[in-house]
């Protein structure tokens, strides 16, 4: 079940926020190949967030997998997400960061 945890300094009052969670669900499910049903999303807005010394709009996000990300995987969700981000927060890719966890990596398959 991947999960997007998106923490931001922007305020949410008056966003719609649906969109943001339809079109993040769509981008992580079509990326990594799972359901829509399994993905969750998390957006907190409102959150003191100083990046790069600064206080303009930013985000942080963390999204969490079992399975499913590569190098090349990351790259399209790091850039689908930023697309998303920017089309309804005003929040310029250069001020998002994500931190992408795969929870098998490292760990061998087990034989059934």
């Amino acid at each position: 079940m991947p999960a997007l945890h998106i923490t931001t300094n922007v305020d949410l009052e008056g966003i719609d926020v649906d969109i943001i969670n339809t079109e993040a669900t769509s981008a992580i499910a079509s990326i990594i190949g799972r359901p829509e049903h399994l993905v969750m999303v998390v957006l907190n807005g409102s959150v003191p967030i100083s990046f790069t010394g600064s206080k303009d709009p930013a985000i942080f996000a963390q999204l969490i997998s079992m399975g499913g990300i590569n190098s090349i995987v990351k790259k399209k969700l790091i850039t689908s997400l930023a697309a998303i981000f920017y089309s309804h927060l005003s929040v310029p890719p250069a001020r998002f960061f994500c931190h992408v966890i795969d929870t098998t990596a490292g760990h061998p398959r087990s034989k059934l």
